[in-house]
């Protein structure tokens, strides 16, 4: 056996085993990588060679919009501001089949497009929305199905952490990435929307309640209809129109994008006197909670990169997939393959951190447009969340469901989102201008 392959069981063979037995991430690469430095970066002197790369993996002014696009959600939960936008959304659309759960969908389109943490929509909305679904008399399946969909689409929409860590780790323009993720995520958001529609017309039984207890329409007419829509919604979706905008027309990098919607949160929040201190110090724990968790995991996955291609196992498995006469396209789709397969059981960190230093010099080396490669992956990684039975938007809807909403009724309310998301997959593959139509607009 060649010393790459030894190399490539070793770091690869031994992450996937301890994650696969339930040790945190961090810590899984962090140990895989001081074995890996010891072995084959020159054991004391690799050690220390990989705790210089350790501080600089962190240090790199690329990361700062992750802590500012996970800051503006938490602040917008913690100030109580989300509940005027469901409010407001709420109050426009009447009179539809499956009414909440299309309010949900365009509910969470917004919080996705202000907010960077896809388990943060998911458990708001689930705690808000569910139990009123559930008391109306909507069917399980139809209550929790688009709650756990659209915090997935959380991924696409900017702003969005993962998107900023896969753009870190990848090489692959930020900016283009963001941008790039628009047009799928709004188009699951469609058709999300018309699969409910057209569901609960053929079976008006799964929701039985389609204007909703007390809310009489005498009471929610001309200027009262929509006075919270342009109260609260559209002001809160400005937000979105700075981050986008302002990369989009190439006004600003993505670390000042991420710190103008930061300051515009803030402004807005504080323009409603929704913000108090203990609001903001929590919005502020959380951030730093999750930024923590974030840049320990870069760490770990930096320098996991570094052994590989010093061991010699990047390049080896580079040439054994290259030299094996597949086309492109077939390469790809393999690619997104095993992203879908390690889906169903590692969290979508893990994923980036197992497959990017193997799939990025592939992708390189075939010429591949990153930014298309990108954005499959990173409908994978939303289809990673959704996919049984360790998705972690399952696992939320879990905790924040009551006892009569079983495990049962969660699988398999997210099967007909999953089979939307693959089949955006598969368009996004047979028609690249999906993914790359808007980021060519950018200069």
């Amino acid at each position: 056996m060649p010393d790459w392959m030894i190399a490539a069981w070793v770091m690869l063979g031994g992450s996937v085993l301890l994650l696969f037995i339930g040790m945190p991430v961090a810590l899984t690469f962090i140990g895989v990588n001081i074995i890996g430095a010891g072995l084959y970066m020159g054991g004391e002197a690799g050690l220390e060679q990989l705790a210089r790369s350790s501080v600089g993996s962190v240090t790199s002014f690329s990361l700062t919009p992750i802590p500012l696009f996970i800051l503006m959600g938490e602040v917008l939960f913690h100030s109580g501001l989300a509940l005027k936008v469901i409010e407001g959304i709420e109050r426009l659309i009447r009179r539809l089949p499956g009414r909440l759960a299309v309010v949900a969908v365009v509910a969470g389109t917004v919080f996705s497009a202000i907010s960077g943490s896809t388990i943060a929509t998911t458990a708001m909305l689930g705690s808000l929305l569910l139990p009123v679904m559930l008391a109306r008399g909507y069917h399980p399946q139809l209550a929790t199905g688009p709650l756990m969909a659209i915090g997935a689409v959380d991924v696409l929409i900017p702003p969005s952490a993962l998107t900023v860590l896969l753009g870190s780790l990848s090489g692959i323009s930020i900016s283009k990435l963001l941008v790039g993720g628009v047009l799928p995520g709004l188009i699951l958001s469609v058709a999300f929307v018309l699969w409910i529609v057209l569901r609960v017309s053929l079976r008006p039984a799964l929701a039985p309640d389609n204007r909703g207890a007390g809310d009489d329409d005498t009471l929610h007419t001309g200027w009262a209809r929509w006075q919270p829509f342009f109260a609260y919604v559209l002001p809160t979706l400005s937000i979105f129109g700075v981050v986008v905008g302002a990369l989009a027309w190439g006004w600003a990098t993505p670390t000042e994008c991420a710190a103008l919607g930061a300051f515009a949160t803030l402004l807005l929040t504080l323009a409603y006197r929704a913000l108090t201190l203990d609001a903001l110090l929590k919005a502020l724990k959380g951030t730093a909670g999750i930024s923590g968790m974030i840049l320990f995991i870069i760490l770990g996955a930096t320098t996991f990169a570094q052994i590989l291609s010093f061991s010699g196992a990047s390049n080896g498995l580079v040439q054994l997939v290259t030299g094996q006469n597949w086309s492109t396209g077939m390469i790809v789709a393999g690619m997104m393959m095993m992203l879908i397969f390690l889906g169903i059981f590692v969290d979508q960190v893990s994923m980036m951190m197992i497959t990017l230093p193997i799939f990025m010099p592939i992708v390189q080396r075939l010429g591949v447009d990153p930014v298309w490669f990108g954005i499959m992956f990173l409908i994978c990684m939303q289809l990673g969340l959704l996919l049984p039975p360790h998705g972690l938007l399952l696992m939320t809807m879990r905790g924040v469901a009551p006892p009569a909403v079983t495990m049962g009724h969660i699988f398999r309310a997210v099967v007909p989102y999953v089979a939307m998301s693959l089949l955006l997959l598969a368009a996004v593959f047979w028609l690249p201008a999906i993914a790359t139509w808007l980021p060519s607009l950018l200069g």
